[in-house]
């Protein structure tokens, strides 16, 4: 089994944090975004992941490459890398890692998180994972027969078609069918909202009658801008707790403050007349002084005192010392 992550955009969403790093490298609860992904991926299938392809822009420099390739084999996979220079769109994103494009495989975009507890069909061509939505018409939905079969992807359904929204993570039994029908719209310059598109290889797949099946998942989570993520941060914060993994560093340095759970602490976090907590993250080696903060998320080696804090998102080597409430400030910001 294989695992390829597209994950070439940046993220303007979610300035100024990933000005110096991608999105995807954001952590959550202190794992990075596409790690989590990649780790609840393989715990949903149960089978041994040979190969994790991740498809970066070749800006984004060597350190993010080693840094990927440590998360594959993290997972005992190999790890590849693949560029993709040009926002092309999906389907031309996944082309851009043809050489890994075969046997079973599991494509994800690296700007959600889940939670998900099902079997895989393997009978099926294709496995499309989807999530329950109250607004269908703000998604792509999938159309099922009775046979609950996938027949038909609808982008932003004017009429009511499902409410199973599609959210990124599709199955593939063997990942060269996909290949040659995405060749196909390449070479044909088929194009929807100028760009190539993954659901034009998808659609001519379900037209040669190949069998397509919804695997629905209990949590969907976006990482989009600054406000969703804190969320987000807070929501997969509450599932560890949940499911009583050890968040709190054994190294933190605490002086007369609480933590009231669930949390991620650190190694090397330091904590003084504080009260951190619930639903907060707080990176390796960040300092806490005279502090209330509660639902937000801290990068590592920051610095933060006197503040009162809630839905606030601070990045690496940040300093802040001020009465602002809910902030938004990029890696070695200073704001006093």
């Amino acid at each position: 089994m294989k695992i390829i992550v597209p994950m070439a955009g940046r993220g303007s969403r979610l300035r100024p944090h990933t000005l110096t790093i991608p999105k995807p490298l954001i952590p959550i609860a202190g794992k990075p975004i596409v790690h989590r992904l990649v780790e609840d991926i393989a715990g949903v299938l149960g089978q041994k992941i040979d190969e994790i392809a991740f498809i970066i822009h070749e800006s984004f420099g060597k350190k993010v490459e080693e840094d990927l390739i440590a998360i594959a084999e993290k997972l005992g996979s190999q790890g590849k890398i693949y560029y993709q220079n040009e926002a092309l769109g999906t389907g031309h994103a996944i082309m851009c890692a043809k050489d890994s494009l075969s046997g079973p495989a599991v494509i994800a975009y690296a700007d959600t998180l889940i939670r998900a507890d099902f079997d895989l069909d393997q009978s099926a061509d294709s496995v499309i994972w989807v999530k329950q939505v109250d607004q269908p018409e703000a998604f792509g939905v999938i159309q099922l027969n009775e046979a609950n079969e996938i027949v038909e992807l609808v982008e932003k359904p004017k009429e009511f078609v499902s409410d199973l929204a599609v959210i990124g993570i599709y199955y593939f039994k063997d990942a060269a069918v996909l290949k040659n029908e995405l060749q196909y719209v390449l070479d044909n310059n088929i194009i929807h909202g100028g760009e190539y598109q993954i659901n034009d290889g998808i659609k001519q797949m379900m037209a040669k009658g190949m069998k397509f099946v919804p695997g629905e998942v209990d949590a969907w989570m976006d990482c989009g801008n600054k406000d969703v993520t804190v969320e987000t941060n807070s929501r997969m914060l509450t599932f560890l707790h949940n499911d009583g993994e050890h968040l709190v560093d054994y190294d933190v340095r605490i002086e007369n403050s609480t933590i009231i759970p669930p949390c991620y602490i650190g190694e090397d976090v330091v904590l003084i007349n504080s009260v951190v907590g619930p639903n907060v993250s707080l990176g390796k080696g960040t300092h806490v002084t005279n502090t209330k903060i509660q639902n937000s998320l801290v990068q590592t080696h920051a610095h933060i005192k006197n503040a009162k804090l809630d839905n606030a998102m601070i990045g690496n080597h940040a300093t802040f010392d001020g009465d602002f409430k809910s902030i938004s400030i990029g890696d070695y910001s200073v704001l006093e």
